[in-house]
């Protein structure tokens, strides 16, 4: 522990864009495909390409620096908002408070951003700069975060494998993702409700091929990433009931809290999932209260850092439903709040997981990330996130 580490203050709050981009060696054993990717809200517009309505931004790096000089590290995405955003806003906010009151910090930062909103790209910041103070925190008391919020809660973390790059070809990937050891996957939709009829049949077959690839043994979870609506959704869960899948996941608009109430009335029988796409704890605590979903998705890069998943986790503890978190094995962040916390069951590997044949520990984003070994993972035990890098590393990535 760092002498006089409680008594420590912030010195400086800095935010860069970076691309961290991992290094691929090793060729991927089947070719890629052309694709436009997965189901998105935006193929009501099929004249416009996923690159075309996409923001060109890149990822935030936060560095949040004591009196003393240690220093904590937090990623987010949409540079172009997110950077400007912590260094004109929140990083001066927060400079010469006590870096140890990562409660009040969080509730400052939340309150100082209310006349613009807390949501959105503004919990993207607030997450990096949450991350950067609680991996500070933990490299000040020599502890990492896990201690800091609990202490271990399970032996090792259970982890699922998310088919989120389909061009090497669903069934490529699946059969990669079982030789790496993972015992659940998800599969993610080509089409929404534009497609009609025609689209639920052809998002049937997708289920079921993969039901007869992997057998009866192998837990599968189905995505919409926002792209439904009730009717679809509806319609949908009725052609997959016969192969069991574990939940239907991001399935409507994130903001379309309606369409949440209406969809659990007409399917009460499916297991719900989301959340990746919400910010702070109201949207949870409202979906909590209405048992609108069983399974809570949070990002802890986009929701608000460590301090939101925690209080998440806390308020699915109470309501009897589980934690998922978003992409929560791809980085620290997740893998420390899955270890501490009793509410979450699983983990997702995400980003694609790896190309068939490419190694996990190729799809490293930041050094230091323990990496899945037969479907199950333990975080590192140094202290705060455990990151191996240094500050030349990250000015290095800066774009």
């Amino acid at each position: 522990m760092t002498p006089g580490a409680n008594h420590m203050n912030i010195r400086s709050v800095k935010a860069i864009e970076v691309d961290v981009s991992p290094q691929i060696n090793t060729r991927p054993r089947v070719p890629k495909i052309e694709t436009d990717g997965f189901v998105s809200p935006m193929q009501r517009y099929p004249e416009l390409k996923r690159s075309d309505w996409g923001n060109p931004w890149k990822r935030t790096a936060c560095v949040v620096t004591a009196d003393d000089g240690t220093w904590g590290f937090g990623l987010t995405l949409h540079s172009g908002v997110t950077v400007p955003l912590i260094n004109d806003h929140l990083g001066p906010l927060i400079e010469g408070a006590n870096c140890m009151a990562t409660e009040r910090l969080w509730d400052l930062m939340q309150k100082a951003v209310s006349p613009y909103g807390a949501g959105g790209v503004t919990s993207f910041a607030i997450s990096a700069v949450d991350n950067a103070l609680w991996d500070l925190k933990g490299k000040l008391l020599g502890v990492p975060v896990y201690e800091l919020i609990g202490g271990p809660q399970k032996e090792k973390i259970f982890c699922y494998a998310s088919n989120t790059d389909i061009s090497y070809r669903t069934e490529n990937s699946i059969e990669w993702f079982l030789e790496l050891g993972f015992k659940a996957v998800k599969l993610f939709l080509r089409e929404g409700p534009d497609a009609g009829l025609a689209g639920i049949n052809r998002s049937e077959e997708l289920v079921a091929g993969t039901r007869e690839q992997v057998g009866d043994d192998i837990e599968i979870a189905v995505d919409g990433w926002m792209s439904l609506n009730t009717d679809y959704a509806v319609r949908l869960s009725e052609a997959l009931r016969p192969y069991r899948i574990k939940w239907l996941e991001d399935y409507m608009l994130p903001d379309d809290m309606d369409s949440y109430f209406n969809l659990r009335q007409r399917i009460p029988y499916q297991t719900l999932a989301t959340g990746e796409h919400w910010y702070g704890i109201h949207p949870f605590a409202l979906a909590a209260s209405h048992g609108l979903v069983d399974i809570f998705q949070p990002d802890l890069q986009w929701v608000g850092g460590m301090t939101a998943g925690i209080k998440i986790c806390h308020l699915a503890e109470a309501y009897g439903l589980t934690v998922i978190p978003h992409a929560s094995t791809n980085y620290p962040y997740g893998q420390h709040l899955a270890y501490a916390m009793p509410a979450v069951m699983w983990a997702e590997r995400s980003e694609g997981v790896s190309p068939p044949g490419v190694p996990l520990e190729e799809m490293v984003v930041l050094p230091g990330t323990p990496v899945i070994k037969d479907g199950y993972l333990k975080p590192s035990d140094a202290p705060g996130f455990g990151f191996e890098f240094d500050l030349d590393w990250v000015e290095s990535k800066a774009i």
